[in-house]
């Protein structure tokens, strides 16, 4: 029954219809159509992986496991110390803003739904922004919920955003989307296995075109995303 109703709590935190705004970023998918780099299901599926192996969703997984883990040991120094860290890591204003306008949301939005009084006394000491995986971590951490099915589905839920950016923004239809989300379903269950065990010092990114490319979006002329 529990697990159930961890799952169930995961699948709402993490959908579509969560009201954290997710819809309004692509993550610098926008212009990287703009620019040629993603321009058919081939080029979209190399950009995906790059992203999600060694970008931002690897980075977010370790965070949100060191968040969970600090949330259930009750230690909001280092939820803190989580937060200041995952903000500086964001390479633009964009970028900054996708994660912690999402972040602030979903901390937002949980505490309304899910009252939790270990969750409202960390998220006291986050009153400003709020990055999104940490607050991911700490609101899972708090409830007592798993580590492996929360960053698992994190990591889904961050492919699944971008796929239906990429269906707005890029020459490529559902049919495609939901096979690059089939395919690069095992990429993201290793990810979240081995951010279980990474310490910080396993945090880093190189994807350089998407960072210098989130730069250039904030002047593209054309645009539907806020990254």
């Amino acid at each position: 029954m529990a697990e159930t109703l961890d799952g169930l709590r995961l699948m709402a935190w993490l959908s579509p219809g969560y009201p954290v705004g997710a819809y309004a970023y692509s993550h610098g998918l926008e212009w990287a159509v703009e620019a040629g780099d993603v321009r058919d299901e081939a080029s979209l599926a190399e950009w995906l992986a790059d992203v999600c192996e060694r970008g931002a969703l690897r980075n977010d997984l370790i965070l949100a496991a060191h968040a969970q883990r600090a949330a259930q040991a009750d230690e909001p120094d280092v939820i803190v110390e989580l937060n200041e860290l995952a903000l500086a890591l964001a390479p633009s204003r964009e970028l900054h803003l996708e994660t912690s306008q999402q972040g602030r949301s979903f901390l937002d939005a949980t505490l309304g739904a899910w009252p939790c009084e270990r969750l409202a006394a960390l998220a006291a000491r986050l009153p400003g922004t709020v990055a999104y995986a940490v607050a991911v971590g700490a609101s899972a951490g708090a409830h007592r919920m798993a580590l492996a099915p929360m960053l698992a589905a994190y990591g889904l839920a961050f492919l699944q955003n971008l796929v239906s950016a990429a269906l707005r923004a890029a020459p490529v239809g559902q049919a495609a989307g939901t096979r690059l989300i089939a395919a690069l379903a095992p990429r993201i269950v290793l990810l979240a296995e081995a951010a279980c065990t990474a310490d910080l010092d396993a945090v880093g990114a190189a994807t350089f075109r998407l960072d210098l490319g989130s730069f250039r979006h904030e002047t593209q002329y054309s645009r539907i995303f806020r990254s």
